[in-house]
């Protein structure tokens, strides 16, 4: 057993059995921003055998103040989270595989990544997202980890697939676009997130190791600033009409893409737009073509094209792009028409 561990196997309910539980165990984690990178942290620190990073952004300066696992050097250079997390997780345990992926989890991909893994990390700001994750979690029998955090307020909750209500049982559906609260509209305060994204890492290892007589099965809640600690019983709160869990209805999972996928990314001054079917963009040819229509730099993973001060377009190889300084979805739209034709 490598020294590294040797704390964890100090402390009994890990112990050695534990710890090679936890070295055979594969995570995925969605979402690199505030919460996916303590998870990824805890997740690789602790020896977590094989660990998939999966986010579609870039880093920026905003993100500095939570997001533990970048510095100033990512933001300046526009580096994709995931991959530059992966950069900076095998420096700090070789002994884990870290399999990184620059991609927008959606109903085409989100099987491909999310299987093959004992447990689904949920660090991500979107509920669209969390019910696409929920319904691979209840048609392929993975357990998952649900948590949010916004302003000093954070939550997050256990899904255990056949055992406990799932997330459309406990919410129905996504709420509407710009309802919700979210860190680029009420901010958010770093001590949050390490409490709420640590507490999942706890029950992630209670999970790994099979300890499920520990494993809290209540949702707990907190508000750090105002002092609030709320644990509620959601275990009445299966539905026996459940579209996902009852009656195996994978609505987010099966729905039909037949054009870009384009979201308003609240708070945040962008529009994301994504095509039916994956590219295989050069970003070198783009870099080229683009040039002479505005500013560009790039790196090997996205291209930044400024065609005036006030707009940007990050273009992704799979032929994904954020446009950024625009809200409007028809705004966006128009550049993406104009400058990437289509």
């Amino acid at each position: 057993m490598p020294a590294r561990y040797s704390r964890h196997v100090l402390f009994k309910p890990v112990g050695e059995n534990g710890q090679r539980a936890l070295g055979r165990a594969r995570v995925a984690i969605v979402g690199l921003g505030a919460l996916g990178t303590v998870l990824a942290n805890h997740m690789v620190r602790a020896g977590v055998g094989f660990v998939r990073l999966i986010d579609r952004d870039f880093v920026e300066e905003s993100n500095l103040q939570r997001q533990m696992l970048y510095d100033e050097e990512d933001a300046h250079q526009a580096q994709p989270k995931a991959s530059a997390a992966a950069a900076k997780l095998r420096l700090v345990n070789s002994l884990v595989g870290i399999e990184a992926h620059v991609a927008d989890l959606n109903p085409l991909n989100a099987e491909e990544l999310l299987t093959g893994v004992d447990l689904i990390l949920d660090g991500t700001d979107n509920f669209s997202v969390r019910f696409l994750i929920n319904d691979v979690s209840v048609k392929h029998g993975i357990p998952w980890l649900y948590g949010g955090a916004v302003a000093s307020r954070g939550v997050s909750l256990a899904i255990l697939p056949g055992e406990t209500p799932c997330l459309r049982c406990l919410f129905g559906s996504a709420p509407a676009h710009g309802t919700a609260d979210t860190c680029d509209t009420a901010g958010v305060i770093g001590p949050i997130i390490h409490m709420v994204a640590s507490y999942q890492a706890t029950e992630a290892m209670k999970i790994l190791i099979g300890d499920r007589q520990h494993l809290n099965r209540r949702m707990q809640q907190w508000d750090l600033w105002y002092n609030h600690y709320t644990s509620v019983d959601v275990s009445g709160a299966r539905k026996a009409d459940c579209p996902a869990c009852a009656h195996r209805s994978f609505e987010y999972l099966d729905a039909e893409i037949d054009g870009e996928t384009i979201q308003t990314l609240c708070g945040r001054d962008s529009v994301q737009i994504h095509p039916v079917r994956p590219a295989d963009f050069s970003l070198e040819h783009w870099e080229q073509r683009l040039a002479p229509l505005g500013r560009v730099s790039r790196n090997k993973f996205l291209l930044r094209f400024r065609p005036s001060d006030d707009i940007t377009l990050a273009v992704f190889p799979d032929g994904r792009v954020l446009v950024q300084g625009v809200t409007d979805p028809v705004a966006a739209k128009t550049l993406y028409s104009r400058y990437i034709g289509m």
